[in-house]
């Protein structure tokens, strides 16, 4: 009951927010340590050596460090690319390597995820998660963007910065996002999935074999879902406890807001879905239509693809930004 509870108010990555109970474990040791209870937390330094890379850069927003990449010509169409819950901006990478030749892509990690800082108390207290976004963009002098695409909550966070800022956001492209509190009593979970998941209940440790269970459960093909991604989440979600782990993610809530927020939305809207999703399949897509009222809506289904398209299906993905990001972008 509790995981029902806790994904109907937030939505999918807080099944591993807040039913798992959090141990205060910290690493000094490599991050192939033993998969076990007893490995050690990576530190975000030690996530910053082994992830960060010659396309990292880092700014401060909010009294917060946030880590992002900003690919491809500087005088291209822009491109914000938002990940979802307990995800990063990795989820990005097949996909930016698709686009950066034509595209301006920028990405960023969330803060309390990836290589990005923790949320500080004070930005927890005072910072709507929308603002991070709005800060990096404005660090950046960025004054329009042809599409902000987000998966998951990320999507939410998209709908919200097209809302607050219509001037900013020519497009907006939203997969498999949430806008209704989301109902789990649908969901048939496998025997494996299920013992994956109350096994970290009694150790408070997700270990690999939970990272395999749950993007392979929400996938619409598991083989899709790569061993070195599977490893990426494990180790990003075993990075050092977060105080407030979902102060900057954008959420639904109850949803009385929310709708009020994407009645605001006026950009042409692409609906770009995994149907195949356990959790958000097509019905997702019609109730999030009808809160978008006053954007021109279209949609493509894939019912061959679950949850993480942008992970399953990153070339197919990439296609379709192109196909409908060309319309309202003139050629060089």
């Amino acid at each position: 009951m509790q995981l029902i509870r806790t994904l109907r108010y937030f939505g999918l990555g807080f099944l591993l927010a807040f039913t798992l109970p959090i141990t205060a474990v910290f690493a000094q040791t490599a991050a192939n340590a033993p998969d076990s209870p007893t490995t050690p937390r990576l530190t975000v330094g030690q996530l910053r050596t082994k992830y960060a890379d010659k396309q990292s850069r880092f700014m401060p927003v909010k009294g917060m460090e946030i880590h992002y990449k900003d690919e491809g010509p500087r005088r291209a169409p822009i491109l914000l690319m938002i990940h979802g819950s307990q995800s990063s901006l990795r989820t990005w990478d097949r996909i930016t390597a698709l686009m950066k030749k034509r595209y301006r892509v920028i990405r960023l990690d969330i803060p309390g995820y990836g290589l990005s800082s923790h949320t500080t108390d004070e930005a927890a207290q005072t910072v709507q998660p929308v603002e991070v976004v709005e800060g990096l963009l404005d660090g950046l002098g960025i004054k329009k963007i042809a599409a902000a695409i987000g998966v998951s909550s990320g999507g939410t966070m998209a709908m919200y910065l097209a809302a607050k800022r219509p001037e900013l956001v020519e497009r907006l492209i939203l997969s498999n996002t949430p806008s209704d509190p989301v109902d789990t009593s649908h969901l048939v979970q496998t025997p494996a999935f299920l013992a994956a998941q109350d096994r970290a209940r009694k150790t408070g440790y997700q270990d690999l074999d939970f990272w395999d269970q749950y993007l392979s459960f929400f996938a619409g093909d598991p083989a899709r879902i790569s061993a070195k991604t599977k490893a990426e989440y494990w180790d990003f979600n075993r990075r050092s406890p977060e105080k407030h782990p979902i102060a900057m993610v954008a959420r639904i809530g109850d949803g009385k807001q929310a709708a009020i927020e994407m009645a605001k939305i006026t950009a042409p809207t692409f609906l770009l879905w995994g149907s195949g999703d356990p959790l958000l399949p097509e019905a997702a897509v019609h109730a999030i239509t009808r809160y978008l009222k006053n954007a021109t809506i279209s949609k493509v289904l894939m019912p061959d693809v679950g949850h993480y398209p942008p992970l399953e299906v990153p070339d197919r993905f990439a296609r379709w930004i192109e196909t409908y990001v060309e319309a309202g972008v003139p050629k060089p």
